[in-house]
């Protein structure tokens, strides 16, 4: 009996004495389940549809772009970007959200509505998009993905004021304070802007001015269209000879030069385009040949650095697809850049895969902007 005791009060001792654990960190609650049907045979946008609902809310890996200003800011990526916390990173769950709507906008029969609309659904939520405006608005954090994902999310807005959905007028509303946060601060870098950005990646300004003047025309944003519209012709209108055989560099997903001519066009009138196009690209030849210009290679789509070269492919094609179609007809130039665009959609599209994610949290997106001809039919 004395030894019962004594064991009871030892273990009662020891309970006692333990050190005391800390709360449980609460468990973040998933994405709700969506449950995708099948894809329709020869129809390659679903083949996009099922990408983007895949990685919209899968939080990891992830690879976020953050400047910390104290121990607070060390958060999970759900709670720095409560609505564009998954594809890896910031602007490709922007442009998965874009992707999504533009489905919708294209394809009304879709058999992903349902799942497309649940999910967004999710994502747009009037405290989610004040958690994103918050983000933006704080101390050191001007240059966040600028211009880029910017950029996207303003193409986003336009896919969503295009909509018939019902859901898209409330989605609106609901996102147009980041918008007008995203655009004055835009208009405001404009001003300090003394040179453009010719590189093949994210911060490239002609792919971002691209983009943001489709928004500004389709939004009725004039004052900021004509301030985007001075500022384009600053930079390029006296643009000569560009070294599109240096192109691509090994880490391209945009091409300097293309994209320079593909954002030119739209504001230009035909004719001025074809005069400025044959001192900025003198080399397209006026034959009907594509080996002028070469699809880049990938020789490990795992790394998600190498793998960019999928997409300067793809944004190739809709970049020579633009060009083509702002020229005279008759032009002697259009042969060979369809021949080219095409070589380039058929290399892309076929690199499209679900396989690794180091491509697929992202190439959808591109391959849809240009099956869907996005940029052209913004005009």
């Amino acid at each position: 009996m004395t030894r019962h005791l004594f064991i009871g009060l030892t273990a009662l001792l020891l309970v006692a004495c333990a050190p005391k654990r800390p709360p449980a960190e609460e468990t973040p609650v998933p994405a709700t389940e969506i449950v995708l049907p099948d894809s329709r045979e020869g129809v390659v946008t679903d083949r996009f549809a099922r990408m983007a609902l895949q990685c919209v809310h899968k939080e990891y890996p992830n690879k976020i772009s953050h400047v910390m200003n104290s121990d607070a800011d060390a958060q999970t990526p759900r709670q720095l970007h409560p609505a564009f916390y998954g594809c890896f990173d910031w602007h490709s769950s922007v442009h998965g959200h874009w992707l999504l709507v533009r489905i919708l906008n294209t394809d009304p029969s879709t058999p992903y509505k349902d799942a497309i609309v649940t999910a967004l659904g999710q994502s747009f939520t009037p405290e989610n998009i004040q958690g994103e405006l918050a983000y933006f608005k704080a101390e050191d954090r001007a240059s966040f993905e600028r211009p880029y994902g910017t950029a996207w999310f303003l193409q986003l807005m336009t896919e969503l004021r295009e909509s018939d959905l019902p859901e898209a007028t409330t989605w609106v509303t609901t996102l147009e304070p980041l918008e007008e946060f995203i655009t004055d601060e835009t208009s405001t870098w404009l001003t300090k802007l003394a040179y453009p950005i010719r590189i093949g990646t994210h911060n490239q300004t002609a792919f971002a001015f691209g983009l943001m003047l489709d928004w500004a025309k389709a939004s009725n944003a004039g004052a900021f269209n004509a301030q985007l519209t001075q500022k384009i012709l600053e930079f390029h209108a006296n643009d000569k000879n560009c070294p599109l055989a240096y192109e691509p560099s090994g880490e391209d997903f945009l091409s300097p030069c293309l994209m320079e001519a593909d954002l030119m066009r739209r504001v230009m009138t035909s004719d001025d385009f074809a005069r400025w196009l044959s001192t900025f690209l003198p080399q397209i030849p006026t034959d009907f040949s594509a080996n002028w210009l070469l699809p880049g290679v990938v020789l490990d789509p795992t790394d998600g650095k190498l793998v960019h070269l999928d997409g300067v492919n793809l944004s190739r094609a809709w970049a020579l697809d633009g060009i083509a179609s702002a020229l005279p007809e008759g032009d002697g130039r259009i042969p060979a850049l369809r021949a080219a665009e095409e070589v380039h959609k058929q290399t892309g599209i076929a690199a499209v895969s679900d396989e690794h994610y180091s491509g697929s949290h992202w190439l959808a997106s591109f391959a849809t902007y240009l099956e869907t001809r996005r940029g052209i039919n913004a005009q």
